[in-house]
């Protein structure tokens, strides 16, 4: 085999050549939509292709991971707070299809920039597009997930109002949001400090049980409360049960607050990605 052939082989160089065509295709306007749009869904696809390449089951796996964490918090928990809640299966199984989706999509924006640094001296586009694109696996994740949720409420005769269900919708894109602004972050830090995806993994793991998934936050005192929507995903997932579960849709003044914590939140990872993704580069 000649080596030209080997080379051109290289997973690296497979996923550089893919995101090169949409480039050159998008007429080489840097501010165009193509230029952005192109790229990105090409990203979005090579990696949900790469990720289940050669796999038996598929994208069956990325759905296991929360179906089988369900089964076993249903197992040990039910039988302590099922009398308290009501809605305590739906609201555990919506719970932990958020949760993943925010554990995956910052997991894997973290180390966006050093996992594909090879793109960024291979092809010309927007830095940022590749942090964008590493969380659409979680995405498409979740989107399969409700989707089978909503099928079950169907079927249960519990299927949202087309309102409360523009809701969700809402408080789904605001979640990514509040990913993707932790993403953009910590994707530029990240290649100078290692330790970063250690203590994020400590962080998400306490987290888990910071946010209201396991437990109904009602068991808790009110004063509590606060406290625990400091942390990103609890409005989120509160929110979401109320307008999809318990039929009931938050206060305006929740719904902005929660709107203005995750434009702040994205915010700041746009300055912060902005500052120092030209040195990040140096370090991938």
């Amino acid at each position: 085999m000649m080596p030209h052939d080997t080379v051109a082989r290289h997973p690296h160089d497979r996923v550089a050549s893919v995101v090169t065509y949409p480039l050159s295709a998008a007429g080489g306007s840097r501010g165009s939509r193509a230029h952005i749009a192109g790229p990105l869904w090409t990203l979005v696809r090579t990696d949900f292709k790469v990720r289940y390449h050669g796999t038996i089951g598929g994208f069956v796996w990325a759905l296991l991971k929360p179906v089988s964490m369900f089964a076993v918090l249903l197992a040990v928990f039910s039988f302590i707070f099922a009398s308290t809640d009501p809605h305590y299966r739906l609201n555990l199984i919506l719970g932990l299809f958020l949760w993943e989706f925010f554990a995956e999509g910052t997991k894997v924006g973290l180390v966006s920039l050093f996992a594909k640094g090879y793109l960024l001296t291979k092809t010309r586009f927007p830095r940022w597009i590749i942090v964008a694109a590493s969380t659409s696996n979680a995405l498409i994740t979740l989107l399969v997930c409700t989707t089978a949720f909503l099928l079950y409420l169907g079927w249960a005769g519990q299927f949202p109002s087309p309102s409360r269900l523009l809701l969700f919708i809402v408080y789904a894109v605001e979640m990514w949001m509040i990913i993707l602004g932790f993403s953009l972050a910590t994707s530029v830090l990240y290649p100078r400090y290692r330790d970063l995806n250690h203590l994020w993994d400590a962080i998400s793991q306490a987290g888990f049980f910071v946010a209201p998934i396991v437990f109904p936050i009602l068991i808790l005192p009110s004063s509590v409360h606060p406290y625990l929507y400091l942390w990103p995903p609890t409005p989120v997932i509160e929110f979401a049960r109320q307008v999809l579960i318990q039929g009931t849709v938050p206060t305006l003044e929740a719904n902005l607050l929660l709107l203005v914590a995750t434009l702040s939140i994205l915010a700041i990872g746009i300055g912060v990605f902005k500052r120092h993704a030209p040195r990040a580069v140096e370090h991938v």
